[in-house]
């Protein structure tokens, strides 16, 4: 009779744990490597820049909704050419105001990020004149 008990004690944690499962997915890291297209160093790093938290089970990490969330906002923030720490800022003001991680950016950061990338754009637009100009003159002297 203290069979019967013992199986069906573990079918029903078996099963709640098989429910939670399903109520919480999460992810290992390579899932997520492979979603995004990062390498797995990189989810790490962000992982050491406190800009995701997965959960710890011995060596294996699991990320959340919230984490997968964060990492498409982290990704689309490098798209855009913001450097690391203003994407973290802008995570760390949509955890306080308790929204969902999206890069909602006001009228200012686009201007002001417009602005800096155009100064970037016209600087790499001057290197690679300066350097077509050098590679003219060596081949002409050679």
């Amino acid at each position: 009779m203290s069979n019967d008990n013992d199986r069906e004690s573990t079918s029903y944690a078996s099963s709640t744990r098989h429910n939670e499962a399903h109520l919480t997915k999460t992810y290992l890291i390579g899932d997520l490597a492979r979603e995004f297209g990062v390498s797995l160093r990189t989810l790490r790093f962000y992982e050491s820049r406190g800009m995701l938290s997965p959960r710890r089970d011995g060596l294996a990490r699991h990320y959340d909704e919230r984490d997968r969330e964060r990492l498409a906002a982290i990704l689309d923030g490098k798209r855009l050419g913001f450097t690391l720490t203003e994407i973290r800022d802008m995570l760390e003001d949509k955890r306080r105001e308790g929204s969902k991680a999206k890069l909602a950016l006001s009228l200012p950061e686009i201007e002001d990020q417009i602005a800096h990338l155009e100064g970037q754009k016209a600087q790499i637009e001057d290197a690679l004149r300066e350097l077509r100009r050098q590679q003219d003159r060596l081949r002409a002297a050679a």
